[in-house]
């Protein structure tokens, strides 16, 4: 069986920065254990199933290592070779997903994703987590899926050298470092899930559910410009904005991430 795959650069306007994503569109998903290996031979942060639903699609998101259950970068991704390979010219498309319905729109040169929130609670820092940052963080948040330290500068967050295998080993699957920004950025941050076989991701959309709220209750301001300081680096617009409809008081908002894709890589793979 032939496949096609579409490798892109989410959240960056130009080859070689942002985090880059494999898009593989099918008529329908092949086991969980062929996805995974196909994720795996990839190699990448992320790869992205796409199987047509309705008008829609269904997206799931792999690691090389295992199945997650959302991945802002990948989503940017698979909307950019929904609107300008599968379906040129399409404005806006609905993907169902694990973490519900997610829409992404086109804008101007890029995309807008509308995510749920993922909101998070303060603690005292856990075993283990100022070691593996080689400093104590000011604050620490938590949720189900990560934790966030507030550092107190930008430098520190850009010149962070964490201990890998030492986050890899805490009771979360990733760790989130941010700072207020310096220049033209709100906030910057990077993100590190060792346990998900992401020693360091470059650019993370999902990690943004996560800071949206906090930077935005912070600086009293719903639209925020971010910079993600990996290596490669990767800029994103985010909005808190009011979602329509919702009576759980914790689904009240939710977060809009802007951000465009390059092209690098279109073929095809053989299983």
């Amino acid at each position: 069986m032939r496949i096609p795959i579409f490798q892109v650069d989410a959240f960056a306007t130009r080859r070689f920065a942002g985090n880059p994503a494999a898009v593989m569109p099918m008529t329908g998903f092949p086991p969980d254990d062929t996805l995974q290996s196909i994720a795996a031979e990839n190699n990448l942060a992320e790869t992205a199933f796409l199987v047509p639903a309705n008008g829609d699609y269904r997206l799931r998101w792999f690691t090389p290592m295992v199945e997650v259950p959302l991945c802002g970068h990948a989503t940017l991704a698979s909307a950019a070779v929904v609107m300008e390979r599968l379906e040129p010219g399409r404005g806006r498309v609905v993907f169902h997903s694990a973490s519900g319905p997610l829409t992404v729109t086109r804008s101007g040169a890029g995309y807008v994703m509308s995510f749920p929130v993922r909101p998070a609670d303060p603690v005292s820092a856990p075993p283990g987590l100022a070691e593996a940052l080689c400093l104590p963080p000011g604050e620490v948040l938590v949720n189900a899926f990560n934790y966030m330290a507030v550092l107190e500068t930008a430098r520190q967050v850009r010149e962070l050298a964490p201990d890998i295998a030492k986050i890899a080993r805490l009771d979360r699957s990733g760790v989130i470092v941010t700072a207020p920004g310096d220049g033209i950025y709100d906030f910057v941050s990077r993100y590190f899930a060792p346990a998900k076989g992401i020693p360091e991701d470059p650019v993370t959309g999902a990690a943004h559910c996560m800071l949206t709220p906090y930077w935005a209750r912070r600086l009293a301001k719903t639209e925020l410009r971010a910079f993600q300081a990996s290596r490669r680096g990767g800029e994103i617009i985010c909005r808190l904005v009011q979602s329509r409809g919702e009576k759980n008081l914790e689904e009240k908002h939710r977060v809009e991430l802007e951000g465009c894709c390059v092209f690098y890589l279109e073929g095809e793979v053989e299983i």
